[in-house]
């Protein structure tokens, strides 16, 4: 038994609880290599974008699949910094949805921007192509951030050309989505940059925050560079005004281990999300669609409910843990209140707000975990197997 089986073990032993998702098991599972990695760091001496934070971004940018990196402190600021590399600023509008985290929103009103959220499809929860092209011949935007949510790839096929006939810049929000992809090719290669977050919970997750910023245009990936460290230029003399938004020489070398593991993680999260799948068709849920052509990371599981509050309950009486990402769509939240909206209005974000819950998922959750969760699913709603 290793140490994240051991460790999956004991929390169901003195909890008897099935956690929505657990950070600690994933360093568990590679602590040998992870401790390794932070002991050379703390040793060699070099602390801030050094060595590990470069081999980090030339290995992260092949991964998806493009020319540049640049590592930065978190996955807002990835955003935010990707926008201002791009020329978005004070008063310039970007589309963008409000069925997401808030911080997709907090990154374009932090550099002065003003987000015009735009409605989701019904299949994949994602910006609706439709809903893009009427909210961009209705308002002059000049960025549009495409959210891959909880690991699903948006239908940047039809998003795409909409961006680029109406003249703006695409980013895309990778925040969950790593090793996602559309038609074989990873999603953070299709816009004119990405950004990524490493938030422990991501399925590339440091231990704290980090983001990257990824795109083939080397021009756009030198403003970042310059941008998260107080705009420098030459002799550390400050050509525009920047941030102080570095990527932690610790959480690179983290992630550099985790890296390599990535598509065995996802594939484990796959599996899960078959047998979910599974065991819950024909059950009064709505399952995750499957796209042809998409390829899912499973950051999260999310199905839908009418009854949500009643299933969360039954679920959390026999010990699985859920969560609701997001119960609060960002127009409904003070800080956005007064932000515009796409002419069809959004009544497909406000039916998932009310009705999405996340199972548990993470990689090293056990096979007996998750019989265990779909045992409570089907009773909690009166079909058990």
């Amino acid at each position: 038994m290793n140490a994240f089986t051991q460790h999956a073990t004991a929390i169901a032993a003195a909890t008897d609880t099935v956690p929505q998702t657990d950070p600690r098991a994933g360093y568990l599972e590679h602590r040998d290599r992870i401790d390794a990695a932070i002991a050379a760091v703390l040793a060699g001496g070099a602390y801030v974008l050094g060595q590990e934070v470069e081999g980090l971004e030339r290995e992260f940018a092949a991964y998806v699949g493009v020319a540049h990196g640049v590592g930065v402190a978190n996955g807002t600021d990835a955003l935010s910094l990707a926008l201002r590399g791009l020329g978005v600023g004070p008063g310039d509008r970007v589309a963008t949805v409000s069925h997401t985290a808030v911080a997709t929103a907090a990154a374009i009103a932090a550099i002065g921007a003003e987000p015009v959220l735009v409605d989701v499809d019904d299949a994949r929860g994602t910006m609706d192509p439709a809903q893009l092209e009427a909210t961009l011949a209705a308002t002059r935007v000049a960025a549009v951030v495409v959210v891959h949510l909880y690991g699903q790839p948006a239908d940047l096929g039809a998003i795409v050309p909409i961006v680029r006939a109406h003249g703006a810049v695409l980013v895309e929000d990778c925040a969950q989505a790593h090793g996602a992809a559309l038609d074989g090719r990873r999603v953070g290669r299709f816009g004119d940059a990405a950004a990524f977050s490493f938030y422990p919970t991501k399925n590339l997750g440091s231990f704290g925050d980090g983001g990257m910023v990824t795109t083939d245009d080397a021009a756009l990936a030198a403003r970042v560079a310059a941008l998260r460290q107080y705009g420098w230029g030459r002799e550390r003399v400050s050509v525009s005004q920047g941030v102080n938004s570095r990527l932690h020489e610790l959480q690179a070398a983290i992630l550099r281990v985790r890296l390599r593991e990535l598509d065995v993680d996802n594939a484990r999260r796959a599996r899960i999300a078959a047998r979910y799948l599974e065991a819950f068709a024909g059950l009064p849920l709505g399952l995750p669609a499957r796209i042809e052509g998409c390829g899912h990371a499973w950051h999260q599981f999310v199905v839908r409910s009418a009854d949500r509050a009643s299933l969360c309950a039954a679920l959390d009486s026999e010990g699985v843990r859920t969560a609701i990402h997001y119960p609060v769509p960002v127009h409904r939240q003070p800080a956005f209140a007064g932000a515009a909206t796409g002419p069809g209005g959004l009544p497909r974000t406000e039916r998932l707000a009310d009705t999405v819950l996340s199972l548990p998922m993470f990689p090293q959750l056990p096979d007996a975990s998750v019989e265990r969760v779909i045992d409570a699913v089907g009773r909690a709603l009166g079909q058990p197997r």
